[in-house]
């Protein structure tokens, strides 16, 4: 009964539940997800840790480059071994920040329980700043930057989806509630090339999307390669994923929000998001950090065209 959603009950069809306006998971990713996750339990559990891996490290964070297909539970339990190396304690260590399983890029881990309340304060007063890459397929949009702003939430037995904003705050079944969330889009290039449109055909200011209804853009009509950079300002379970693909561009490879899972030839074993940056005020030393982890090379060559013009 796990896949149950709860509009297959006729009792809790008629209580006056918030209506979820992303669709159910695809019947594709209940046959791919599953042998994914083995997969990446198996990966997981051989992977160690070498200090390519580092990004940044003092007496009370240490920053890591997370790969893709790895948990973040892994990365924690393979750290007191790279830790030990050094001397340093490693009793406290505590994960700031969790990653998807398919989702590289910085991982913050702190090394003392009252540097990891800060943290936990931080992030619950948007005081940490996020940016992904993403690469998307669908069609090319006709803005360069937007806002999309929803509801969030899941049933007892259903998966994420996104709810309309003004949802937010009311009860699901479960027992949990609709809650908010918010990310900033820019495109970076569409097709491997820098943006480039007609000023005509762009939306001149950055576009603000309040969603209070199902998209009108279809996921089925893949046509473009589409690299975003995604700011998420709240920190909800698969926020960026959900929103691409309300925004008809679902990230390549992630067959759980109607990303393509064979493309030009190619299957793809996992989606192509990677955590690009983080930044925040250092909670020991007041100084500002930014932490940031190389692209992989689905983004290399698309960011490259955007410098070059």
């Amino acid at each position: 009964m796990a896949n149950q959603s709860y509009f297959d009950s006729p009792t809790a069809a008629t209580i006056d539940y918030p209506v979820p306006l992303s669709p159910p998971l695809p019947d594709l990713s209940k046959d791919i997800e599953p042998n994914r996750a083995l997969t990446a339990s198996s990966k997981s559990s051989l992977f160690t840790l070498s200090r390519s891996h580092v990004i940044f490290e003092d007496e009370w964070l240490i920053a890591l480059n997370k790969p893709q297909g790895i948990y973040c539970e892994n990365v924690l339990s393979a750290l007191p071994d790279l830790l030990n190396d050094t001397g340093a304690k490693v009793s406290e260590l505590h994960l700031a920040n969790r990653l998807d399983r398919d989702t590289s890029g910085v991982m913050l881990i702190t090394k003392l329980h009252k540097v990891a309340a800060k943290f936990v304060k931080a992030f619950t007063d948007h005081k940490v700043r996020k940016t992904y890459l993403a690469f998307c397929v669908g069609l090319a949009p006709k803005w360069e930057k937007i806002t999309v702003k929803s509801g969030h939430g899941r049933s007892k037995y259903g998966a994420w989806r996104v709810y309309a904003a003004s949802d937010a705050g009311r009860k699901l079944p479960g027992g949990s509630a609709v809650r908010d969330m918010e990310t900033s889009f820019e495109v970076l290039s569409v097709n491997g090339l820098g943006y480039v449109k007609e000023v005509s055909d762009l939306q001149k200011d950055e576009a603000v999307v309040v969603v209070q209804e199902k998209s009108v853009i279809g996921c089925d009509l893949k046509k473009d390669e589409i690299l975003v950079r995604a700011s998420p300002r709240s920190g909800r379970t698969h926020q960026i994923r959900l929103h691409c693909q309300y925004l008809g561009i679902p990230i390549r490879g992630d067959v759980r929000y109607e990303g393509v899972y064979e493309w030009k030839g190619s299957i793809y074993d996992g989606h192509e998001l990677h955590a690009e940056s983080l930044s925040f005020e250092h909670p020991i030393t007041g100084e500002p950090i930014l932490l940031q982890a190389p692209p992989p090379s689905w983004a290399t060559q698309p960011l490259r065209s955007q410098f070059e013009q």
